[in-house]
């Protein structure tokens, strides 16, 4: 048996053609199947991790970051920035993010590009082996980052490989586990991967809410002065925390709102008492129509009131719900940073960052509310508003961070209702 490797490169050049890797030019399912089951057979020399699908597929690799193991559906991002911010996006909550950008780790971290304190994420898969980081806003490796976080990863896997597994047959549940020794439990991980049972039905929000109302602090970032403190504000706004990203909250205060944020299992009592000019619903990770068995009811009280009413992504989908919509889990979710999307008003295409994996299903719109947005991907529905009445939403991120800032103009449209009311 050969010696296991002792370093990163050792290790990189003795299991070369030995992991999971699909054949170079040839695009065929059949290549793709038959490379997926070829790369379960052995474990390469050197290998300290490996993720383990629930139908016994296995990756095996390099680990990174914390020696942990875990459990999730496993989901891929075309994003070729920000992977802070993405590991950080409360969203994620629940899953195992595969990148297929190549070069994950290159900037380094900082404290400054993060959309939560603690990661929701929960774990990574990335090709190529994390680098020492090359940029000037650097303040620790991603590797030694990971470790504080408690978030495992792996390296050296043909992430083409299993990106085009995750599209031909949809996002699977995996398990992804980092031992230094080596010693992994293929078997075990394959039965944990199988126990999992998948976002559909899971409530996620709970996990990711703020535990009390609290007051936002602090506008955009701009090069060379950080985060500044936001304008002077004009309107008060009240943002349901289903697992708000920060960048959200930055934008309404840039915008010239204080915001006031509330946890998930906010009644409307609990929001109108804070007296807003208009409630804003977040992002959020889960099944939308399990956080609506308690989010549903206090979104339709607020409807009533006439509040002007803004969402994203989850705040969105449950939105949709509380106006007598329905969802579903999507096949291949959407989650990158070049999503085209068109606005149906205007015939404007905007290029968007994504994360969701649930959409609201057009054809169950009641009278009254129409189709805005559409995905130049697959059609599917990106956003809606109430005919007659302040209420809007869409399904990508218009705050970005990461990403193209294409739609920044959804923030002032609420602040526009706000003004006319």
């Amino acid at each position: 048996m050969a010696k296991a490797a002792k370093t990163l490169s050792q290790a990189r050049a003795t299991r070369k053609g030995k992991v999971v890797s699909a054949r170079p030019g040839d695009a065929s399912d059949k290549a793709v199947t038959a490379n997926l089951r070829a790369g379960t057979k052995t474990k390469p020399p050197g290998a300290t991790a490996a993720l383990v699908l629930a139908d016994g597929t296995t990756f095996w690799g390099l680990g990174l970051g914390a020696a942990a193991e875990t459990v999730g559906e496993v989901c891929f991002n075309t994003s070729i920035t920000g992977y802070q911010e993405i590991l950080t996006d409360p969203s994620y909550a629940g899953q195992i993010i595969t990148f297929t950008f190549p070069h994950i780790g290159n900037v380094g971290t900082n404290p400054e590009d993060i959309e939560t304190l603690e990661p929701a994420a929960r774990g990574l898969v990335v090709r190529a082996e994390i680098t020492d980081p090359s940029n000037w806003r650097a303040d620790a490796h991603l590797d030694g980052w990971l470790k504080e976080k408690n978030l495992p990863g792996i390296a050296g896997i043909d992430t083409r490989a299993l990106t085009a597994r995750i599209r031909d047959s949809g996002a699977p549940t995996g398990a992804l586990c980092h031992v230094p020794t080596g010693k992994i439990d293929i078997k075990a991980l394959q039965a944990r991967a199988a126990q999992w049972p998948g976002l559909a039905g899971m409530d996620l929000a709970r996990e990711v809410t703020c535990t009390k109302p609290y007051e936002w602090q602090g506008g955009t970032w701009s090069i060379g002065a950080g985060y500044d403190a936001g304008p002077a504000a004009g309107f008060n706004v009240v943002a349901v925390d289903f697992g708000a990203k920060r960048n959200i909250l930055r934008c309404l205060a840039q915008a010239g709102c204080r915001v006031t944020v509330v946890p998930a299992t906010a009644s409307a009592r609990d929001i109108l008492k804070h007296k807003p000019d208009g409630v804003f619903l977040s992002n959020g990770p889960g099944d939308p129509a399990a956080t609506g068995q308690y989010a549903v009811p206090a979104v339709q009280e607020i409807l009533n009131t006439g509040l002007p009413v803004f969402g994203i992504c989850l705040g969105h989908q449950i939105l949709a719900l509380a106006l007598g919509a329905k969802t579903k889990k999507m096949e291949i979710g959407h989650r990158g940073a070049n999503h085209p999307v068109k606005d149906l008003a205007t015939g404007k295409v905007e290029i968007t960052s994504q994360n969701h994996g649930f959409v609201v299903i057009e054809d169950s719109l009641p009278t009254g509310v129409e189709k805005t947005h559409a995905s130049l991907f697959d059609g599917s529905l990106e956003g809606l508003r109430v005919k007659g009445k302040p209420v809007f939403s869409v399904q990508y991120h218009p705050e970005a961070s990461p990403g193209p800032q294409d739609s920044h103009y959804l923030f002032h449209r609420f602040i526009d209702l706000m003004e006319k009311r």
